[in-house]
């Protein structure tokens, strides 16, 4: 014990801060979407997050959202674990077979107004998968969606613009 804190006092602070333009392009992202957050949501808007078959590189990168660089609660957003408590929906991956009633039914379970942001190419239009006879592309052929946030995997920025697209264009 005594030895990993005499080298934690040896080794010090060794993260670095953030370069000054980054740390200033998310704090104004930011600030317009806790600003739309708001206004149509009085307050916090409820992310549920579905992997409807992807290689979980979407996943690491709406993880980071929650990081303290982006830390997505500061502008009221929170994820839940349940589509009943959700205003928007977050899908990752093209659609398997085996997925494809699991997100229908998370759909239907969504109350009012539904959103739904396709994150990466996969849940865009199939991405590297595809159609094929595990996969039926994009989530597009499956439910309704608002905004497609392109990339493989698209960066936390990337789909917090998405974010703010979606709040501001379906009212």
């Amino acid at each position: 014990m005594m030895r990993i804190l005499y080298q934690i006092l040896r080794t010090g602070i060794v993260t670095e801060a953030m370069p000054r333009e980054i740390n200033a392009r998310i704090e104004a992202a930011g600030g317009r979407l806790e600003e739309a957050v708001k206004r149509r949501f009085r307050k916090s808007l409820t992310i549920r997050q579905v992997d409807a078959g992807s290689c979980n590189g979407c996943e690491l990168e709406i993880h980071a959202l929650n990081n303290p660089l982006y830390n997505c609660e500061r502008y009221g957003i929170r994820f839940t674990a349940s589509p009943r408590f959700a205003d928007m929906l977050l899908v990752t991956g093209p659609v398997t077979h085996n997925m494809e009633r699991a997100l229908r039914r998370t759909y239907e379970a969504t109350p009012a107004p539904k959103l739904v942001v396709a994150v990466g190419d996969c849940a865009c239009n199939g991405g590297i998968f595809g159609e094929s006879y595990a996969s039926r592309g994009g989530i597009g052929k499956v439910i309704p969606v608002d905004v497609a946030v392109h990339g493989c995997p698209p960066d936390p920025f990337a789909i917090l613009s998405g974010i703010m697209k979606a709040i501001e264009e379906k009212r």
